[in-house]
């Protein structure tokens, strides 16, 4: 398998070569000669020896104003716009200067996919894109070298500098495609090109911005309109919007369409199916027949969505050819990214509790889902079901009905106790069972205090919420507090 850490994956000519239309200047012949890109990088915080740095000018930063430091820290060169004051450079920095940063940085993902062979996998949805990309990242590398967007970059800037990351020799790779509005998957997946699409499910995030779930679904499907001649697209098939996906997918000359689902929730002919699942308190088991082949397998987390999302991986893995017995072992090790499920061991002062990081986002159908794994978690001891919860976003007109809804989830889950923060979370707070001990929290700061008073051995505490919520602050802080008294022990001991 090819190292793609070490790969030089832009040479000087092929740089000269890719941005010709755009360049402002040739770049010097020595450039263009001994240049060697090894990663490519926008923030200077992040930033290899090695990389191409681009200066991409921003609303709160420019990243002009960072060339320097770049070059300083190790970057081969710097994309820079034509006629910017730079200061603190050398004659002898490396400098490659362009009429647009960011119509550069577009023509160079375009370049870096044109020249891929590698079997390319877009993936979208309302909820479970990076979990989905992140399996698939580690089940295709059981067969060769992989290429997948790093954290959630999907959007209008992540997608091209994922492609421009992209080196020559990957075999697979696979892209997360985001939206908020109706036209932005378009733009983006025509610069992808992905073989096959896979849309996990369709839910109510960003719903503000459309007038009915059928448009959110319609935007969803732009995912479609960049497949290449010959791909396919992979869908639920419990989804209310599939004959709506299937028409879009059709409207693009898509012929192969792949449905997953499980058994209990779907009829038959859907080809990657769970035929029999076992839910466990940290894991998933699964009986499942993808395409042609049946495969056992277990997932290392539990809920029927992360079942959901292994069978959707499994059909990718099939459609490109890897080895789908070693995929479905990886998927075992998918124990949680940060932000998305990832699970910390903490202390209670009589003994440990776990704490479930759900902060990075929310919306109503992810929420629902996280509740009803939560409902899973068995009572130790004195331990309780604990869920930590913050606004959901980009709700609209329905946002406060939404909150409130999920008093029903939490019922039949029977969370013991519900925390919550922010003025539309208050009213899920009014409307939560009377047999569940509630606390509403005026800051972040007051929610972790109650928390740190009150934890003991046995808790689950999931914390969920969306970004503008700040959520991720309690986990930080649990975790740190956790840490802290660890090492004052540990010093007491010494």
């Amino acid at each position: 398998m090819a190292n793609l850490q070490s790969h030089i994956i832009w040479t000087g000519d092929a740089i000269a070569d890719a941005l010709a239309d755009v360049l402002a200047a040739p770049l010097s012949a020595e450039l263009q000669q001994n240049l060697a890109v090894r990663g490519v990088s926008i923030d200077t915080r992040s930033l290899k020896k090695g990389d191409l740095f681009i200066a991409l000018p921003g609303e709160q930063a420019d990243g002009h104003d960072y060339v320097a430091a770049a070059l300083q820290a190790g970057a081969a060169a710097a994309l820079v716009e034509h006629g910017r004051d730079i200061k603190n450079l050398s004659a002898s920095d490396n400098l490659i200067v362009v009429r647009d940063v960011m119509s550069a940085l577009e023509v160079l993902a375009l370049a870096a996919r044109a020249r891929s062979t590698a079997y390319i996998i877009g993936v979208t949805g309302s909820v479970g894109k990076t979990s989905v990309k992140e399996s698939l990242r580690n089940a295709l590398e059981k067969s060769g070298a992989v290429h997948a967007s790093e954290k959630s970059y999907n959007n209008h800037i992540g997608v091209p500098l994922s492609l421009a990351r992209m080196p020559d020799n990957c075999q697979y790779a696979v892209f997360e495609i985001g939206m908020n509005h109706a036209g932005e998957i378009d733009a983006l997946v025509k610069m992808v090109q992905p073989h096959c699409a896979i849309i996990t499910e369709i839910g109510t995030a960003h719903i503000e911005h459309f007038d009915t779930m059928e448009d959110l679904a319609r935007a969803k499907a732009e995912i479609f309109s960049g497949v290449i001649a010959g791909g396919a697209a992979i869908l639920p098939a419990a989804s209310p919007y599939l004959d709506l996906l299937k028409a879009q997918a059709a409207a693009c000359q898509i012929d192969n369409i792949v449905t997953f689902g499980s058994a209990d929730s779907v009829n038959t002919g859907v080809q990657a199916l769970a035929e029999k699942v076992k839910l466990h308190p940290s894991c998933s088991c699964v009986s499942a027949k993808i395409l042609a082949d049946q495969v056992t397998y277990k997932v290392g987390m539990s809920g029927a969505h992360h079942v959901q999302n292994s069978l959707a991986v499994l059909a990718g893995v099939s459609l490109a050819g890897a080895d789908l017995a070693l995929a479905a072992l990886s998927l075992a090790d998918h124990d949680g990214l940060v932000g998305r499920g990832e699970r910390h061991y903490l202390h209670a002062e009589d003994g440990q509790y776990v704490l479930v990081d759900e902060s990075y986002n929310a919306n109503p159908t992810s929420m629902a889902a996280a509740l009803t794994t939560l409902g899973l978690a068995p009572r130790n001891g004195r331990g309780r079901r604990i869920a930590v919860l913050g606004d959901m976003a980009e709700l609209g007109d329905q946002a406060v009905d939404m909150h409130i809804q999920l008093a029903d989830i939490i019922a039949e889950a029977e969370i013991d106790q519900v925390l919550t923060y922010g003025p539309l979370s208050h009213h899920l707070h009014e409307h939560l069972p009377a047999d569940c001990m509630a606390y509403h929290a005026n800051s972040l700061a007051d929610m972790t205090h109650h928390l740190l008073r009150d934890m003991r051995a046995g808790d689950v505490v999931m914390v969920k919420g969306s970004n503008a919520s700040g959520m991720g602050a309690v986990v930080d802080a649990l975790v740190q507090a956790d840490e802290s008294a660890a090492a004052q022990s540990a010093q007491e001991r010494g």
